[in-house]
């Protein structure tokens, strides 16, 4: 007698095997999308925080004439700025240089905090615990300012910059660990 039997289809064991192998695969899968919807949040919110520093930072270079009101704004950020100023300095609106940087900044915060995009009464763009800051002359040099936008990252990580914006504020994690830094430096003709 041969002892040449043929099987046909798998085992029990074979398909639980190939059962958890496709498993751990999903898992794998489920996890990268996570991974990669968190690193697109990030870049958005890098993108705006990029958007805001720029427009305002032309703005300043438009009115350099009111330097020192930027420059006394302090942190900016989560409605420090109160109601719109009057005038408003949009439009035909007649304002000179102070009125004018008062609004941009107004209009920033405003920005940065997502109160001008909408979604039934609140706001709905912007980024994450948002606090901006306006800095200059850096490093004494004449005409260079810096834009620095901070805001509360998704995920814990060192924060190697030495920019005081927002750090006491305690929005970004007991060591700042969330907190995320953008900043813009620039050069602006004083003579001009």
């Amino acid at each position: 007698m041969s002892n040449n039997t043929r099987q046909d289809g798998f085992s029990l064991i074979e398909l639980l095997i190939a059962l958890i192998v496709f498993s751990v695969g999903l898992l794998a899968v489920a996890g990268l999308q996570t991974l990669s919807k968190q690193s697109n949040f990030e870049a958005l919110q890098r993108t705006s925080g990029s958007q805001i520093a720029h427009g305002l930072l032309e703005d300043m270079r438009i009115n350099g004439d009111a330097m020192n009101v930027y420059l006394a704004a302090g942190e900016i950020g989560g409605g420090s700025r109160g109601a719109e100023p009057a005038p408003n300095c949009s439009g035909a609106a007649v304002c000179n240089a102070e009125q004018k940087a008062t609004h941009d900044l107004w209009f920033w915060e405003q920005v940065l905090d997502g109160n001008l995009e909408t979604a039934g009464n609140t706001g709905s763009g912007g980024l994450v615990l948002p606090t901006l800051c306006i800095g200059g002359p850096v490093g004494g040099i004449a005409g260079t300012y810096a834009v620095t936008i901070v805001w509360r990252g998704t995920a814990s990580m060192s924060n190697g910059n030495a920019s005081a914006c927002g750090s006491a504020s305690g929005n970004y994690g007991a060591n700042n660990e969330f907190r995320r830094i953008m900043q813009i430096p620039t050069y602006i003709d004083p003579t001009i």
